[in-house]
């Protein structure tokens, strides 16, 4: 049961990793929008979110697989868990209600704390992932 709970955790942040990247490269104007929204300009020039969708996209691929999870794991911690802070607004105000208008709220954000959780279970309990590919990998040889 453990190693099947962080497999599906591994295959849903490293789905959502891909699904970012791939946006930021299929959608290149996609990249520069979201960070002049959410994260105040940061790193808003197109060149930059594409090379950053690409390295998103193949950290994705590596939590997926897990393959290189030593690296790969924290890698990902660090992205999701910044990407959850620069969004506090929305994570403190789902709703609305003091800080944030009804229009400009984003209640879908809220599931931002959890996956930034899922990321740290995966390093946590890295030595009960059996089924990834550096384990596999670690058994032959």
């Amino acid at each position: 049961m453990k190693a099947a709970s962080l497999l599906l955790l591994r295959l849903g942040t490293g789905l959502l990793l891909i699904l970012w990247g791939a946006l930021r490269l299929l959608t290149p104007e996609a990249g520069p929008m979201l960070a002049n929204t959410y994260y105040r300009g940061l790193a808003s020039v197109q060149s930059v979110q594409i090379v950053f969708g690409a390295a998103e996209l193949l950290l994705g691929l590596l939590v997926c697989l897990g393959l290189f999870r030593k690296i790969a794991y924290p890698a990902q911690a660090a992205l999701l868990i910044l990407g959850t802070v620069a969004i506090g607004k929305y994570l403190i105000d789902p709703l609305g209600i003091w800080l944030l208008d009804r229009e400009t709220s984003q209640i879908l954000f809220f599931p931002s704390i959890t996956v930034a959780a899922a990321t740290l279970v995966l390093i946590a309990f890295r030595e009960f992932d059996t089924f990834s590919l550096d384990e596999k990998l670690r058994r032959r040889g």
